[in-house]
């Protein structure tokens, strides 16, 4: 099996992608809630500004804290759901890296069975899952595709091999 992504067609930059280095990823999103949370768009610049003005504002109260001593269970926790999570990563990163041309419309999710023909905007607000219970999805991997919505999510594409912006 390929364990390799391939994103080309009407882009400015094709890319290859690799789902085994995205555990590491900050932007994966664990798929076992991300579907029943209410979906929200926050803009990145006002959550990065109230989160700097409230450890402003606690500084100021509370002065300067030492690390908590909670750090080592923290850690722990965060290598546990590592080995154990169910994880994805949205697809729109990639696109947006990729530059598409404006004009394009819709897209191939080509798979090792049968190509998909999508829009661009399904595409773009799918997820690629790419980890199930702590393990690489390599029976019927490297990556799967869900819509943004859920809609497939017991029954997602399987066996992506690429996808061509047209």
């Amino acid at each position: 099996m390929e364990s390799i992504i391939l994103l080309k067609g009407k882009v400015k930059f094709s890319l290859t992608i690799d789902p085994s280095v995205w555990i590491f990823d900050e932007r994966k999103v664990d798929l076992t809630t991300y579907f029943d949370q209410e979906s929200q768009e926050l803009d990145e610049l006002s959550v990065y500004t109230k989160a700097v003005s409230e450890h402003w504002d606690r500084e100021i109260k509370e002065g300067a804290q030492l690390p908590s001593s909670n750090k080592n269970t923290s850690k722990k926790y965060e290598k546990e759901k590592l080995l154990t999570g169910t994880f994805g990563i949205p697809v729109k990163y990639f696109l947006e890296n990729a530059l598409p041309d404006p004009t394009a419309s819709q897209v191939i999710v080509k798979t090792t069975e049968k190509d998909y023909v999508l829009t661009f905007e399904e595409v773009y607000n799918g997820l690629f899952g790419f980890s199930k219970n702590g393990k690489p999805l390599t029976e019927d991997g490297p990556a799967h595709f869900y819509f943004g919505d859920g809609s497939n999510r017991e029954n997602p594409l399987k066996h992506i091999t690429a996808l061509i912006i047209e």
